[in-house]
């Protein structure tokens, strides 16, 4: 298994870099995409319907002229979460420099696509990414959870210090907030087509129980044990 990084972008001035659901899908879009070592259209997408977000590619099952049967992909996307401001992602290279590549076309391309809907110019995103390697077990065993748990920050920022009263509701809302692989990983259907999660899967020993240690891991977490990788 290649290195695995977190990796967070955040917007020049903490801006907002998702003004609306219409940038999220067309990020999320983004990440599907640019995952891939040949050259790519990031004009043209659709998604499968109003309800089922997933994403739909041209390029993918399809043969013909200017179409391809399959990606190759730079990268294996383990996990990833957006806010409104950065977003973060769990990612391995397939490919050397995979990471670079991907991040390249990914920040690039999304910038051009926002900087063209608001009509503004200049750097969307705060300097180059970072990103910072998972290189011990006691690390990755609490990153994806720590990337899942990022959207409590719009409701319960007090998570951080675990003094959330309810913790129900917490999960509640996790598993309804859509801007994530959370629900991917709790085995309901959103963006199954965006990320690669067999290796978490197993690791974690499926939806069920990633459902559980999440709440378990709210519960009695120590975010100092980890502050070396959060990027925060």
């Amino acid at each position: 298994m290649a290195e695995i990084y977190h990796v967070l972008s955040r917007g020049v001035d903490k801006r907002k870099i998702f003004l609306c659901d219409e940038d999220r899908y067309r990020f999320i879009h983004d990440l599907f995409e640019f995952n891939d070592t040949e050259p790519v259209n990031n004009l043209t997408y659709r998604f499968r319907n109003k309800n089922n977000k997933d994403i739909v590619s041209p390029y993918i099952g399809s043969v013909g002229k200017g179409r391809r049967e399959y990606r190759r992909l730079l990268v294996n996307l383990h996990a990833f979460c957006l806010m409104p401001n950065h977003y973060h992602l769990l990612v391995s290279a397939r490919v050397k420099d995979g990471v670079t590549s991907f991040m390249r076309k990914l920040n690039i391309g999304y910038a051009k696509y926002f900087n063209g809907r608001y009509e503004r110019t200049g750097a969307l995103f705060e300097g180059r990414y970072k990103s910072v390697p998972i290189q011990s077990d006691a690390h990755f065993i609490h990153i994806p959870y720590y990337i899942h748990l990022n959207p409590l920050d719009l409701i319960m920022p007090e998570w951080r210090k675990r003094e959330i009263s309810d913790s129900k509701e917490a999960m509640k809302f996790l598993g309804k907030y859509k801007w994530s692989s959370f629900q991917d990983y709790i085995g309901k259907k959103n963006f199954p087509s965006v990320t690669q999660r067999e290796f978490l899967n197993e690791f974690f020993e499926g939806p069920a129980q990633y459902k559980k240690d999440t709440l378990k891991w709210l519960k009695e977490m120590n975010l100092e044990e980890i502050k070396q990788v959060t990027l925060e």
